[in-house]
């Protein structure tokens, strides 16, 4: 058998893609949670179970910023805003008026287009029906709800406020408030995770319908409180084979049932791709706003502050500036690594010739030599004009392969 080889004469590309791209993506870092889950590191402030935007003086005064924040962020061009987010944390435990505000803030300065996709991540049992009712007239049109997992233990192993019982009650809200365009978070290689379980979590997951699956794999972060009880791959934690038959499990049984497998762990109905999360794994520019968000504008990729504390001094800093802070430019080298190890994730691939226009023939040929290893073991194929990764092994191994494509590329 002859080993797969990797061409490296590419189509054209147009000129036109060397213009400059300006932002038409905006995250808002929305921090606030009942409790920390216990794989979480990211920024976020616990304000128990009882606090919502509607009382919250906490809450109120975080909006208050973001507000500041966006009509202080110089627009880039005249496009409108073609994708929003709403991450956290919990932004379901803003109040209607607030998610209101913030998006009318956001069509003020920089302007919304009339079909932007407006993404929310919720929780079960953080709202109710004249919330998402009301998130929705105010323009939220895409869901993803944080299930993790379908199973009790599962969920009290991972520090969920929500039981199994509030999840099928939440998407019963979801399509009262007349939306279908909704995703289910789900959490592999979880303590004490069979296979046989996962599979039972696949399988009511599907039968809730949602239009998108993110699958996730159980990530131990130092300072979580899962970094003090596990070590990965050691019971209870499923073994990294385990963990790797469960990533073969999940791609089988949904792209049979006809989800699209179009990100490492992203699946999709036809037509439902998340519009805003395709904006950073190809590398696009798009504003952040928020404690801990990240901006990449101009070719400067910067985070806030990972505190409330420190975010609010950050902002009061930005003011006094004029709402201009210098950051360092992205140099070519590394915009290069971050436009593979994001655009790999993706079964499109990388846009050879779109490469080739940024950063020549002489990186295409580079990078091109240090993919030919992984061809030959048959996680990377290469069509017309795109190389990616193969599904499930390429993806499964896409470490490995970036691990040492970063290393060719550095001799």
């Amino acid at each position: 058998m002859v080993a797969p080889q990797i061409s490296t004469v590419l189509p054209a590309a147009s000129k036109d893609e060397r213009k400059a791209q300006c932002p038409t993506a905006a995250y808002l870092h929305i921090p606030f949670c009942r409790r920390r889950c216990f794989y979480c590191d990211f920024p976020i402030s616990v304000v128990g179970d009882r606090a919502r935007g509607e009382t919250s003086g906490t809450i109120a005064q975080y909006v208050e910023a973001l507000e500041r924040e966006i009509l202080m962020t110089e627009r880039q061009g005249r496009s409108p805003l073609e994708t929003v987010f709403f991450g956290g944390g919990t932004p379901s435990l803003l109040s209607v008026a607030q998610v209101d505000r913030l998006l009318s803030r956001l069509d003020q300065h920089f302007g919304i287009a009339a079909n932007a996709e407006i993404s929310m991540e919720i929780d079960p049992g953080t709202f109710d029906l004249s919330h998402v009712r009301g998130y929705v007239a105010a323009g939220v049109n895409r869901i993803s709800l944080g299930v993790q997992s379908f199973q009790a233990d599962s969920l009290q192993a991972c520090g969920r406020t929500h039981r199994p019982e509030d999840i099928p009650l939440a998407i019963d809200l979801i399509r009262r408030a007349g939306l279908d365009n909704y995703s289910l978070d789900l959490i592999s290689g979880l303590p004490h995770l069979t296979l046989e379980r996962w599979q039972e979590n696949l399988d009511r997951a599907i039968a809730l319908d949602p239009a998108h699956l993110s699958i996730y794999d159980l990530t131990v972060e130092p300072g979580t409180a899962f970094a003090q009880r596990y070590r990965p791959g050691e019971a209870p934690l499923p073994s990294d084979e385990s963990t790797a038959q469960m990533y073969r499990l999940a791609q089988q049984v949904l792209t049979q049932r006809g989800f699209q497998h179009y990100e490492i762990s992203n699946y999709a109905r036809s037509g439902y791709q998340c519009r805003h999360n395709r904006v950073y794994w190809e590398n696009r520019p798009y504003y952040g706003f928020g404690m801990g968000a990240a901006s990449y504008v101009d070719h400067q990729r910067f985070s806030r502050p990972r505190t409330r504390r420190e975010y609010f001094h950050w902002l009061e800093t930005l003011e006094s500036a004029g709402g201009r802070l210098a950051h360092p430019t992205t140099p070519p080298q590394e915009r290069l690594l971050d436009t593979l190890m994001l655009g790999l994730r993706l079964a499109d691939g990388l846009d050879l010739p779109r490469l080739e226009l940024e950063f020549g023939k002489g990186a295409i040929a580079r990078i091109l030599a240090g993919l030919q290893p992984h061809a030959q073991r048959g996680w990377v194929e290469q069509t017309s004009s795109h190389i990616r990764l193969t599904d499930p092994e390429g993806f499964l191994f896409s470490n490995v392969v970036l691990s040492d494509l970063f290393e060719a590329l550095s001799e």
